[in-house]
């Protein structure tokens, strides 16, 4: 098994996903949300790229479907929903279908959809998505969605903290050298995510933004086992476990 990690969604490109297992990943905080609102009930979630086209989607599915997302933080106007995970509770998503358009997130989870099988990882379920990409039994290429094209720290010290756990359970895995450069910020930070809090530019401008609590809940480790994967339609989101 390789694992390998692209620390941003320009990465994404087919030559580095054929054949392979992706996990992607925006712990601040696209893939903690649909991390959540999954784990929470919600039918499923349609990770869509432009704000257009999630808007023309809802339109197609009806009033049932909840729309989603942010854009420098904040919902566009008309959206039902933002992208804080604290607003997907049991009772605003269970058994609905949800489009999110993100400015990160979403785009890396499009990116990705060359690779043979996509889940969604976090620091909230980090160790359930780790098993679940190494019972896949193929090569593993973490995807970092990073911040318009820029490397995130948050996502980088996820990807390197499932570096070494894959490693762990598969000792005989090969990582690249992103791999290994992720893996020792996952280590430098594993045990202090108040540190990362600090040091992620995206954390304090969350912060800045009153997000505190949102900050909060993306940076808690294994705190649920649901795994979101990429469901028989390819454009469609489903809950999974380990």
């Amino acid at each position: 098994m390789k694992i390998d990690v692209l620390r941003t969604a320009d990465g994404a490109v087919p030559a580095r996903l054929a054949g392979a297992t992706a996990l992607v990943i925006d712990v601040l905080r696209a893939s903690t949300t649909i991390v959540t609102a999954l784990g929470n009930g919600a039918a499923c979630v349609m990770p869509i790229e432009h704000v257009d086209d999630a808007r023309a989607r809802k339109t197609a599915l009806g009033p049932d479907a909840i729309l989603a997302g942010e854009r420098d933080g904040d919902p566009p106007d008309g959206f039902d929903l933002g992208n804080s995970p604290l607003e997907f509770t049991p009772a605003r998503v269970r058994g609905r279908s949800i489009i999110l358009t993100t400015s990160n997130g979403t785009r890396a989870l499009v990116a990705a959809r060359e690779a043979a099988a996509v889940g969604v990882a976090a620091l909230v379920n980090l160790g359930a998505a780790a098993a679940w990409a190494l019972r896949r039994d193929r090569d593993v290429v973490i995807v970092c969605s990073g911040s318009l094209g820029k490397p995130s720290l948050e996502d980088e010290v996820c990807a390197g903290l499932i570096v070494a756990r894959l490693g762990v359970e598969a000792p005989g895995a090969v990582a690249t050298p992103d791999a290994e450069a992720a893996q020792r910020l996952g280590l430098r930070y594993g045990k202090d995510l108040e540190g990362l809090a600090r040091d992620a530019s995206h954390a304090r401008g969350l912060v800045a933004k009153g997000r505190a609590a949102d900050v909060a809940f993306c940076l808690t480790l294994d705190t649920t086992t649901v795994v979101p994967v990429r469901g028989p339609d390819v454009d469609k989101l489903v809950a999974g476990s380990q």
